[in-house]
């Protein structure tokens, strides 16, 4: 009996949900500030443990998980006006991918580019898998959103405008082998993105 209490004791860390583990985490290093340091590089160490293959698989899943009913949410007359199918789908579709970019930006501001970089990777490879493989319901509704997502992805690291610095940084590459190995159908776009580097 006093096995099992202290067994499900000890999984209180285990299943604290995520403010509640940042909470706690502050509290200890409120309490503990020698522990700083180690709790940035253990933070760092997490960050760098990106791919975009994984990145990729996730953007794909998060832009096929809508259905029509979705879409039928959203489109049609309500009482604020009535939304376009187009307009709406694309607007889901924004929604669901806007947290990797999102994430790619908050790598770029913790100036860990290489792991932004694979972030960008990702999602520009999920975009084009979801536009030349099997796109999902939403996805018919908004055939030009993979190609422009993925356009306004690259674009930072073409123009050095990473997080709309002023005066932005100077032009990053978007790596050539990635665009003709992974994603050769927007060669052409992503050709002129990049050579519009300052």
């Amino acid at each position: 009996m006093r096995k099992s209490k202290a067994r499900r004791k000890g999984t209180v860390l285990d299943r604290l949900k995520a403010e509640e583990a940042q909470d706690v985490l502050r509290r200890l290093l409120e309490a503990h500030p020698d522990l700083r340091a180690e709790a940035e590089e253990i933070a760092r160490s997490l960050l760098r443990e990106v791919h975009f293959e994984a990145v990729a698989d996730e953007v794909e899943e998060a832009m096929g998980s809508f259905d029509i009913e979705d879409l039928n949410g959203r489109a049609g007359r309500h009482e604020w006006g009535y939304v376009e199918p187009t307009e709406a789908a694309w607007e889901i579709i924004e929604e669901a991918v806007a947290p990797f970019v999102e994430d790619m930006n908050r790598q770029i501001e913790l100036g860990l580019e290489p792991e932004a970089l694979e972030i960008c990777k990702g999602v520009v490879l999920g975009l084009y898998r979801a536009e030349h493989g099997k796109k999902g319901e939403l996805a018919e509704w908004a055939p030009d959103f993979p190609a422009e997502a993925a356009g306004d992805a690259v674009r930072p690291w073409s123009t050095g405008d990473l997080l709309g610095e002023t005066p932005p940084r100077r032009g990053l590459a978007f790596p050539p082998k990635f665009v003709e190995r992974f994603v050769p159908e927007w060669r052409d776009m992503i050709g002129r993105l990049v050579s519009r580097r300052r």
